[in-house]
């Protein structure tokens, strides 16, 4: 039986779609313009699918105005073809996404070098058609030896570490994710981290914990033969999918554990949707003011009106929010005040201290308040012992659940010696 060709086989690849609109442009070249925006040269934790999709959106306003067509490559690059008449617009998104990978070496420092490239079609046609056609053809080769047996070049390690990885997530291996979570109990796949104050050598003291879905276990569990980060879009219509089921659970349970004084993670998206506006209903005015709403800072940016709409929606019902995402980079540029957050995530990473000096960052600190800074993914001491230097208080991560879990035990230990020593007495 002839085996059905995959959704992949069947969709054209975003380069081959350039390329066709190259060509169908070559008698209208005429006031049109090229923009190749190059993020495939920044460093690997700031090419993760969110922030490519987040780059993209800076697109969306031009395109919906018929302005423009957009096109994300496989190696994360876009191209943007648009009319002359926005080009002043179009500077204006570019400069929006230089802010979003301000922390980055591509950008840091540069002023149009390696990040992008314009173009005149009418004047560099040939120059764009042999780009594109370049382009084609590596994502050619590229998928070739994704279809291929075991390829020429292609290691046994590699070969291993994709089958670890499983096929790539597809339209209808998401509808089938999709299908699986309306069955699924999210509530076991629900993970928790608190945050913490943490003060000096004294025990952390939790204010409250962010409730998140494990990415990891939600594919074990579902669907192990499937790479759910295979594709950024694909992988971005699914967490707005989690964001539902979450907010669904919620506003159903009645564990205090999950419902008492937490913070979720969510897209922008779901924040304007028609479910967070149920989840709304089912809350008790009283606890609104006991749920924190995280938001990311490049989805923030990404779209800026409709975040303020939000805001002043969430901000009228009484929740808080908290802005995620911050590096040294981009916290000079954050008016915690003018944005409406109540608080700011300050990203934790080993080369920090090497890129700022404490007084530096605890002068930008200080400026957000330094009561309203949170440090995350502290996974050892040193991350607290900086945080608390530059006068942060507020701190999350591995570290702090391991200081926590051993606290309660000592706790846990101090209660059995007592009672031991009061049995001991009555006896």
């Amino acid at each position: 039986m002839a085996q059905e060709p995959t959704e992949q086989t069947r969709l054209p690849s975003q380069e081959s779609l350039l390329l066709d609109y190259i060509h169908r442009l070559e008698s209208h070249r005429e006031g049109r313009q090229a923009v190749h925006v190059h993020l495939s040269g920044l460093k690997a934790e700031n090419r993760r699918d969110h922030h490519v999709r987040m780059a993209a959106n800076t697109f969306d306003p031009l395109v919906k105005m018929l302005s423009g067509q957009l096109f994300v490559l496989k190696n994360s690059d876009l191209f943007f073809i648009y009319k002359g008449d926005v080009r002043a617009d179009v500077k204006t998104s570019i400069l929006k996404i230089r802010f979003l990978f301000s922390d980055d070496p591509l950008v840091d420092g540069a002023e149009a070098g390696p990040f992008n490239s314009f173009y005149d079609v009418e004047r560099d046609f040939e120059e764009i058609l042999n780009l594109v056609r370049t382009l084609v053809h590596e994502e050619s080769a590229e998928q070739g030896d994704e279809e291929g047996g075991t390829p020429e070049g292609i290691t046994k390690s590699a070969m291993l570490s994709r089958k670890e990885r499983g096929e790539p997530l597809t339209p209808r291996a998401l509808g089938r994710v999709e299908q699986a979570l309306q069955r699924a109990d999210l509530s076991n796949l629900v993970r928790r981290q608190f945050i913490c104050a943490l003060i000096g050598e004294a025990a952390p003291q939790p204010l409250f914990s962010e409730l998140f879905i494990s990415i990891k276990d939600l594919r074990e569990t579902l669907m192990p033969d499937i790479d759910l980060g295979a594709s950024r879009w694909l992988f971005q219509h699914l967490t707005e999918t989690l964001d539902r089921r979450v907010l669904a659970m919620l506003s159903k349970s009645t564990d205090r554990s999950i419902t008492g004084e937490v913070s979720v993670n969510l897209n922008l998206s779901t924040l304007l949707s028609q479910e967070f506006m149920k989840f709304d209903d089912s809350v008790i005015a009283a606890l609104r003011g006991s749920i924190v709403v995280e938001l990311q800072i490049v989805d923030i940016f990404a779209d800026l009106n409709a975040y303020l709409f939000a805001r002043d929606f969430v901000k009228e019902r009484d929740y808080r929010i908290c802005i995620d995402g911050l590096t040294h980079q981009t916290l000079p540029f954050i008016h915690r005040d003018k944005l409406g957050a109540d608080m700011v995530k300050l990203i934790w990473n080993t080369d920090l201290k090497e890129q700022v000096t404490v007084e530096e960052l605890g002068a930008m600190v200080k400026s957000v308040g330094d009561s309203r800074v949170v440090l995350c993914r502290c996974d050892d001491n040193e991350a607290v012992e900086f945080g608390q230097a530059i006068g942060i208080s507020m701190f999350q991560g591995r570290h702090i659940e391991n200081l926590l879990a051993d606290e309660n035990r000592r706790r846990e230990m101090g209660i059995s010696r007592a009672g031991m020593v009061n049995a001991e007495i009555v006896e």
